[in-house]
């Protein structure tokens, strides 16, 4: 008599089914783990973060990133050069760049010379090109750029401005000045408003009620006619660094009351949970539950913060240096630049002076695309 063949039990034949089709890993992850593996899922978080990454890389290289010397004068209001992938001789694998030039035509309207592209004159472009000597960080000296004419004549990506000056270069250096006071800010504001806002929320009593009421004067303030009132205080005179030390700490003290009264309110919901409770029975110090307790659960809150801040002041610091209370020459900015746009005749006649804006675009999408991915990934933990 044929018996039937043994079967595994159910819990071994589940086991068996899981070890087949299960690919994620058994292993505990950690809090950080957990966190960059919901982050890589959005798609603008990850695209935010690698605008921001090349943001900054290109403010710490600017003098290797710019085509040219951000001071150089050349032709004024010189329209961005052309660039093709076709000559007389056809179909290059090598991209020309083409100056603009007057031609011999006369516009039938204005009777003035009729520009467009130096067709005669091909200039292939290369990568790590020959141009301007400058010093890298200051100490370095290099003649090399990312990218340039083999000829080493001068090439404008985005045009010239009304002295001459090559806009894509300007707004490389640019990047340095303005997201400096950006993060400049961003740290004394992150500094400040997560100390007094734990501090407010964890003391409590009179002292909370009372810095609150301190923190409401401040958000009451119209934050706009103060910056220009606090800005038009410095004299004329004083050296351009100085004039920003002063902006930054301007910024600085009348933003980080929002985000201290967002840390009081999560440090008054934590100093409730259990495990502080614990803690303060057990006699630990308040600097050792503020360190090793509630600061490390704010400091998600924060981050998030810290990222959707920085365009607000990127956006700050454009319309403050438009006004011209930010930047002084030979500084650069980004809203230094716009204040050559401060006409319609301009803007109608030479559209590319408004490329600045493009920079500022740019860097207020990156942050806050990383902003948001950030907080996506870290709200479900």
């Amino acid at each position: 008599m044929t018996t039937a063949p043994e079967l595994p039990e159910a819990p071994d034949m589940a086991e068996a089914i899981d070890a087949r089709v299960t690919t994620g890993s058994t292993t505990s992850q950690s809090y950080r783990a957990l966190v960059w593996r919901r982050f890589r899922r959005s798609t603008p978080g990850m695209i935010g973060l690698v605008l921001v990454t090349l943001l900054m890389l290109t403010a710490i290289f600017a003098e290797f990133v710019a085509p040219m010397d951000p001071n150089v004068n050349t032709t004024s209001f010189a329209p961005p050069d052309k660039i093709s992938f076709f000559t007389k001789d056809g179909f290059t694998l090598r991209p020309v760049a083409y100056a603009t030039v007057e031609g011999e035509e006369l516009d039938p309207i204005t009777f003035q010379p009729l520009i467009g592209p130096d067709y005669d004159n091909p200039r292939p472009l290369v990568l790590f090109a020959k141009g301007t000597p400058y010093l890298m960080w200051g100490f370095i000296p290099w003649d090399r750029h990312l990218i340039g004419v083999a000829d080493g004549s001068p090439l404008h990506l985005l045009g010239t401005d009304k002295l001459g000056r090559d806009i894509l270069s300007r707004g490389v250096y640019g990047s340095r000045i303005t997201l400096m006071i950006a993060l400049v800010s961003i740290s004394l504001i992150t500094l400040l408003g997560t100390l007094l806002g734990i501090t407010s929320g964890y003391i409590g009593g009179k002292f909370d009620l009372w810095f609150q009421r301190f923190v409401e004067v401040i958000l009451a303030f119209p934050q706009l006619p103060l910056y220009l009132a606090l800005t038009t205080l410095i004299p004329p005179t004083t050296a351009s660094w100085k004039f920003i030390g002063f902006v930054i700490l301007v910024i600085a003290g009348l933003g980080w009351a929002q985000l201290s009264r967002e840390v009081r309110s999560k440090t008054m919901a934590m100093a409730r949970i259990d495990y502080v409770r614990a803690a303060q029975a057990i006699g630990a110090s308040d600097g050792r539950i503020i360190t090793r307790h509630i600061l490390p659960n704010v400091t998600s809150h924060v981050i998030v913060a810290v990222t959707l801040g920085i365009p607000a002041i990127v956006l700050l610091e454009s319309f403050l240096g438009y006004l011209g209370f930010a930047v002084k020459p030979p500084l650069i900015s980004w809203g230094l630049m716009l204040q050559d746009a401060g006409t319609f005749s301009v803007i109608g006649s030479y559209p590319w002076i408004l490329s600045p804006v493009g920079f500022v675009l740019i860097a207020v999408f990156a942050f806050n695309a990383l902003g948001d991915g950030l907080r996506d990934a870290i709200d479900p933990y």
